[in-house]
């Protein structure tokens, strides 16, 4: 048999039903899903260190299971040293099992061990997606904290098919993420 992520059956069995009965849908397909998740680092510092790219790639590629592929910079900026087609960030695009599976271990795992932590602001793009910003990655079990080099912060951008920011909180609401109570934060 094969292995089906948590997240996944929650989606199917209860987020489906309850956001088609709150939203009045007349079809399944109207329901919003996560389509990705898009995590990204910006490393600014390698334009002078060229190590601490493959160094960030390997670090998030054990975080999410999957290959970090670098991005490389569209413009020459003489005032950082930059020119076009230097590597300046990584990023993982998570889709399917990998995607849930992630997203249960940012919930349950790696949320709770930030500093401080009272929940996630809750302002969306306007067309339905979140960006989660994270100072530190080591919030994240799978990094070693006496292995890492430089403390990198990353973005988690959550991309999903709502309409509307009500429905795109509505639905990652549903999957468990704490966000902050007022909705205009």
């Amino acid at each position: 048999m094969k292995f089906i992520p948590n997240l996944r059956v929650k989606y199917k069995d209860e987020i489906i039903p309850k956001l088609k009965k709150d939203f009045a849908y007349k079809s399944i397909m109207q329901v919003p899903k996560l389509e990705k998740i898009v995590i990204n680092q910006g490393i600014g510092d390698a334009i002078s260190d060229k190590k601490l790219i493959d160094i960030a790639a390997e670090e998030l590629s054990r975080i999410t299971g999957q290959k970090a592929i670098k991005t490389l910079s569209k413009v020459d900026v003489s005032n950082f040293k930059l020119r076009k087609k230097m590597p300046i960030g990584i990023k993982v695009t998570l889709r399917k099992n990998r995607m849930y599976e992630f997203l249960e271990r940012l919930i349950s795992a790696s949320l709770p061990r930030i500093r401080d932590f009272r929940g996630i602001s809750n302002k969306f793009d306007g067309r339905g997606n979140y960006t989660l910003g994270i100072t530190e990655q080591i919030i994240f079990p799978e990094i070693d904290i006496d292995k890492i080099h430089k403390i990198l912060g990353m973005e988690i951008t959550f991309v999903t098919s709502a309409k509307t920011d009500e429905e795109g909180f509505a639905l990652l609401k549903e999957f468990g993420l704490p966000f902050k109570n007022k909705k205009n934060n």
